[in-house]
């Protein structure tokens, strides 16, 4: 997805958000993310936090190790519910 096709997918899903708690802390991360400079937040991680996120990152490469967007919706069913 290009620039233009998040900001508009991301306006349609805040457009159907109508659970005050859930978009104030969506407010609040924005808020926080838009003022942080590239690589303030890394440089903020201890070696430790840096060498899990790395290994994350390499186990999702594996598809075996992810979970079907499917399944996770009908695990947490109840709270996706309207």
């Amino acid at each position: 997805m290009n620039t233009i096709e998040i900001k508009n997918n991301f306006h349609k899903l805040i457009d159907r958000i109508d659970n005050n708690n859930i978009l104030s802390k969506f407010y609040s991360i924005l808020e926080q993310a838009s003022t942080l400079k590239d690589g303030q937040l890394w440089n903020k991680l201890t070696e430790e936090e840096k060498h899990e996120l790395f290994l994350i990152d390499n186990e999702t490469d594996n598809n075996q190790n992810l979970i079907s967007h499917s399944t996770i919706q009908e695990k947490h069913k109840k709270w996706l519910e309207k």
